[in-house]
């Protein structure tokens, strides 16, 4: 029978954490709905040598406290340094490439056991699904404030009588925080974003998530609501790649997590994500990786 992806879920993480909770123990909290990161270096460690590129089913918010970071969420590279306040949501394909040997997070991840403290209507605009992941570099007082919240978290977490709608109520304050900071940097951006920017991070969003059924940019196109010259060009001279090779980039990123994490043949995986055949699958997977799938899979 074929597993499901694996994910970087509760499940997973429990996995790779239990062999070193000893000495990660005094940073680390888990239960079966959130889990907290106090600044230790050694969990980004432990999970870089599980095979990246991972997929996420949760919220997570985080503080850079220290050093600097190369990761790239949902097919865009970032550089990531103390002082920045990050978001991940559900759907999010996160591939770390480098961590600082100083690289501290303070974060929390809501499983998705989690009792979220918002129905799905009435979610802060930056949690409703149209954004999956951000980064807000923040000042001090920002800073702050999402790190006293967190503390809080904690020190409630580790009473004896904890009390979980107060910690339902204090990710309710953490979450308004954020979209508080999400919708004043898109403020700011908007007065000085392009039309073009604008339809390039739209396309990349749309690609993300309708990638391994559609690989022609013309759909894009129309959902955009533009003729395909006129997206091909608009990528090409803001991003300086061709639409098609986003949109390639965004496939093959899946299909890797699908042979990474799967026990899915190369037939199956072809038919899965709309391939004319599988023949057609693995010539399309050796171009741009200089490797058939299967040697990929049992090679990396």
């Amino acid at each position: 029978m074929n597993k499901q992806p694996q994910l970087m879920d509760l499940p997973r993480m429990r996995d790779i954490l239990s062999p070193h909770i000893a000495q990660i123990s005094d940073n680390i909290f888990f239960n079966s709905e959130l889990g907290i990161v106090r600044g230790d270096h050694n969990l980004f460690s432990l999970i870089l040598q599980h095979r990246p590129p991972f997929i996420i089913n949760d919220h997570r918010f985080g503080i850079i406290l220290n050093g600097e970071a190369d990761i790239c969420f949902n097919l865009q590279d970032r550089h990531v340094t103390a002082g920045t306040l990050a978001y991940l949501g559900p759907g999010t394909i996160i591939n770390p490439l480098r961590f600082s040997s100083d690289f501290q997070v303070y974060g929390i991840i809501l499983f998705s056991s989690f009792p979220m403290p918002f129905a799905q209507h009435q979610m802060p605009s930056a949690f409703n699904g149209q954004v999956r992941d951000f980064q807000i570099p923040a000042n001090e007082s920002d800073i702050y404030t999402a790190r006293h919240i967190l503390d809080t978290v904690w020190h409630v977490l580790h009473t004896d009588d904890y009390h979980r709608p107060t910690v339902t109520s204090l990710v309710a304050t953490l979450m308004h925080h954020y979209d508080h900071l999400f919708l004043q940097l898109s403020n700011s951006q908007a007065s000085s974003r392009s039309r073009e920017q604008t339809i390039f991070d739209r396309f990349l969003q749309l690609a993300g998530q309708h990638c391994t059924e559609h690989h022609h940019v013309g759909y894009y196109a129309d959902r955009l609501c533009l003729s395909q010259r006129y997206l091909t060009t608009v990528v090409r001279q803001t991003s300086g790649t061709t639409a098609k090779d986003w949109l390639d980039r965004a496939l093959i990123t899946r299909i890797k997590i699908e042979l990474r994490h799967t026990d899915k043949s190369a037939a199956q995986i072809a038919e899965e994500m709309h391939f004319a055949n599988p023949s057609f699958f693995s010539k399309y997977f050796r171009r741009l990786t200089g490797m058939t799938p299967m040697d990929y899979k049992t090679k990396t």
